[in-house]
């Protein structure tokens, strides 16, 4: 089961238009990482990723789910903002960045079409970023969206046809 929840979210996330967006994040935040990821209560497995700086992460890789900042995203549907790991009280002796060595920050809640929560939309980058200007969080907030929306129709695509292949394809109209 536990290898059979990561082989399906790296599925779900092999999509062109995710990549897209993921380097849209990048571009917008000046990250040099960024991934979807499934969150459940006690798992992070990562969908699609893109890593300039060397994360090290790939589509099925999980981390400790006790050390992401998502397991807070999961429990409050909020996003989580961070220009400067180390001029942010709120974050400057957090675990989590200490541990991954980030200074800057950004995750954002990735809901399905039916409502349910899925995941986040994040990214990181060693250096400083300027991610909290109100245009950059609309962005965001945009692209995690659009990921809910293409997630919803691959997980159902899947479902209906038993796989990703049939779900990468146009559909007749």
């Amino acid at each position: 089961m536990k290898k059979e929840l990561a082989m399906q979210a790296a599925e779900q996330g092999d999509d062109d238009a995710i990549r897209a967006i993921l380097t849209q994040l990048c571009d917008v935040t000046q990250m040099g990482f960024a991934a979807v990821a499934r969150v459940t209560e006690d798992r992070w497995i990562a969908c699609q990723v893109l890593d300039k700086i060397d994360f090290g992460l790939e589509p099925g890789a999980e981390l400790d789910m006790q050390m992401t900042i998502c397991k807070e995203i999961r429990q409050t549907e909020n996003y989580v903002v961070i220009d400067h790991v180390d001029a942010d009280i709120a974050w400057q002796k957090h675990p989590v960045p200490i541990f991954y060595g980030f200074k800057s920050y950004v995750s954002f809640p990735v809901i399905l079409a039916d409502g349910s929560f899925y995941g986040t939309l994040c990214a990181i980058d060693p250096a400083p970023r300027l991610v909290s200007e109100p245009a950059t969080i609309a962005a965001i907030e945009g692209f995690a969206r659009d990921v809910g929306v293409l997630l919803s129709a691959r997980i159902l695509t899947i479902r209906m046809t038993g796989t990703a292949k049939d779900a990468r394809r146009p559909q007749a109209g």
